[in-house]
C-alpha cells in the first residue's frame, strides 16, 4: 500500500506460546489482506466485539511480536498485512487496537494502513496529524 518507513526486524524474544500466537496472527492477516476492503472491515467489526480497548504499550508489544516473527511484515510495503496482524494478535490477547486506513495529508498520496491505541499511532514514526483517516475499526 505505501512506502513510508523501511522497518527493521527487532530482537524481541518470544515464548513458544507467544511466537505461535504471533505466527497465527500473521498468517490470518495475510489471508485477510487478500480480501476486498469492505470484507476486511466486516470481519474486523465482528472480531472487535466484546473486548476491551488496547493500551498503547499492549499494541506496541503486539507490533513488536509481529515484526519478530515475520520478515514480510517488517518490509516497507507491508502496512496492510502488518496492521492486520497487529490487531488480530491484540484480539488473541483479549484486547483491541484501532485499525485505520487512510492517506497522508502531504505527498506522496498513497494508501496506508496503521494501528492506533489510546489515541496514538503505534510505531509509525510520524505525528498523529500526518494521516487523513478514511475509515477505522475500533
Amino acid at each position: 500500500m505505501s512506502l513510508f518507513v523501511a522497518f527493521q526486524r527487532n530482537d524481541v524474544r518470544l515464548s513458544l506460546r507467544a511466537n505461535l500466537a504471533a505466527r497465527c496472527a500473521v498468517g490470518l492477516a495475510r489471508l485477510l489482506a487478500r480480501r476486498p476492503p469492505e470484507r476486511i472491515r466486516a470481519v474486523l467489526e465482528r472480531l472487535r466485539r466484546g473486548v476491551r480497548p488496547a493500551g498503547h504499550e499492549e499494541a506496541k508489544d503486539a507490533y513488536d511480536a509481529v515484526l519478530a516473527v515475520s520478515l514480510r511484515c517488517a518490509g516497507p510495503e507491508a502496512c496492510l498485512q502488518r496492521s492486520l496482524a497487529v490487531v488480530l494478535l491484540c484480539r488473541l490477547r483479549g484486547h483491541w487496537a484501532t485499525w485505520c486506513v487512510g492517506v497522508p495529508k502531504r505527498p506522496p498520496f498513497a494508501g496506508h494502513a496503521w494501528v492506533e491505541a489510546e489515541g496514538r499511532l503505534v510505531e509509525e514514526g510520524v505525528g498523529y496529524d500526518y494521516f487523513s483517516r478514511l475509515f477505522s475499526v475500533g
